[in-house]
């Protein structure tokens, strides 16, 4: 019995050990899995950090180029129609901003916001391509700003970012920018070009118009001059010399005028100051002019005060001058020419010729001021002088304007600054 027992605890004894062996090798395997899943969890955690800062350096990034675009980036769900902004870097001013706090929420109530001339083409093509009937969207247009009649430009491109499982567009990412110094830019380019365009069409105009009107006063000179050795009647001889002066001081006139149009224009020329008396150098100008008025013409002088010391670029007054008494000679039939002044104020003094000549019709009183145009093809003249006189008063800091009626006469006002 005893032996039995012994037998029997051994054995018992022996399917412990074993039990004890199996669970400490679970164990010790247990372990090793352990280990090894952490070592592998690690790694997987590891590749996660790393991929995570490089999200947050890509992020990081995109964040400095958006501000240094001054790009604002949104998104919209196509469904809803909702616009939220996830950033906005777009330049500000001192005026009401088109920003994200306004323009996120119903797309409907972010394009009435627009200029209504670009509101129904925005609203269009944000609809298209939510519709799925366009790929990508690119607009410009105006932003009003409220309370006010400006408006800011504003640039913005947008695609479609997610799709259904039927190939609908679901959601939709964009940017947009405010574009006002491009569009200053291109109107600037436009600009230029078009100046450049009327730079050679004035140009042309000019070589035609100069070839004629050269033309005309050479060819009267060659041909008396062809003439004059055959002609032996003395009275004869001298009217034809007469017409040749004539057609000659027509001639040095038109390029004189050119001349001066070239410098002040070119800045060569430069303003001299002096002090003289107005009213006697109208007076002169008056007496010079008498010879050349039409039988039934009368041309007086007007003055706020004789003598009226001022002080100012002689040279230039007289020039302008000349040419307005001139010009109202030309026009005036019958009737008087006044040439006056009134007293200055303000440090500025306007002088005037008042004639009682043709007049201009009310369309042409700026195109008169243009070279080269003449409102009576038939009257004898470059058509420069005009021109001359506003760009002369322009470099005196003054300016020539026309007051008319037609058939009545007119008032040309030259208004200067002045040192009394």
């Amino acid at each position: 019995m005893t032996d039995i027992f012994l037998y029997a605890s051994q054995q018992s004894s022996d399917l412990v050990d074993i039990i004890v062996w199996g669970m400490l090798l679970i164990a010790v395997a247990a372990m090793v899995f352990l280990i090894v899943w952490q070592r592998k969890a690690g790694k997987q955690l590891a590749n996660e950090l790393v991929q995570l800062e490089g999200i947050k350096e890509d992020d990081v990034e995109l964040e400095f180029i958006l501000k240094a675009m001054k790009i604002a980036t949104w998104h919209m769900d196509v469904k809803t129609r909702q616009i939220a902004y996830d950033n906005d870097f777009r330049e500000r001013t001192s005026e009401w901003m088109f920003d994200a706090s306004v323009s996120s929420g119903d797309m409907n109530e972010s394009v009435v916001l627009l200029h209504e001339d670009d509101a129904p083409r925005v609203a269009a093509s944000l609809l298209a391509l939510c519709d799925g009937t366009a790929e990508e969207y690119h607009e410009i247009y105006r932003v009003r700003i409220p309370h006010t009649d400006n408006v800011y430009w504003e640039e913005s491109y947008a695609t479609v970012s997610k799709r259904d499982i039927d190939g609908n567009p679901t959601m939709v990412v964009g940017t947009s920018k405010r574009i006002d110094d491009q569009k200053k830019m291109e109107e600037a380019l436009i600009d230029a070009r078009n100046r450049a365009e009327e730079s050679d069409r004035l140009k042309t105009a000019f070589l035609a118009n100069m070839s004629h009107e050269i033309r005309t006063p050479l060819n009267a000179i060659i041909g008396f001059t062809g003439i004059l050795p055959d002609v032996e009647d003395a009275a004869e001889r001298q009217e034809l010399l007469n017409l040749i002066h004539e057609n000659t001081q027509k001639l040095l006139r038109i390029i004189d005028d050119v001349v001066n149009i070239s410098k002040i224009e070119a800045g060569k020329e430069e303003m001299v100051m002096t002090q003289f008396d107005l009213s006697m150098v109208l007076g002169q100008l008056t007496d010079e002019y008498q010879s050349k008025l039409h039988n039934g013409v009368v041309m007086t002088n007007q003055f706020a005060a004789s003598p009226q010391i001022v002080t100012t670029d002689l040279s230039r007054l007289t020039e302008v001058m000349k040419h307005l008494i001139s010009n109202a000679t030309k026009f005036t039939s019958l009737g008087t020419i006044v040439v006056g002044f009134d007293a200055p104020r303000d440090g500025r003094i306007r002088i005037w010729v008042r004639d009682t000549g043709k007049g201009v019709a009310k369309e042409h009183l700026e195109q008169i001021f243009e070279r080269f145009f003449k409102v009576d093809e038939f009257i004898p003249g470059a058509g420069l002088g005009l021109s001359i006189c506003r760009t002369m008063a322009y470099s005196m800091g003054g300016s020539v304007t026309c007051e008319s009626q037609l058939g009545e006469g007119s008032t040309f006002t030259f208004e200067i600054p002045v040192e009394a």
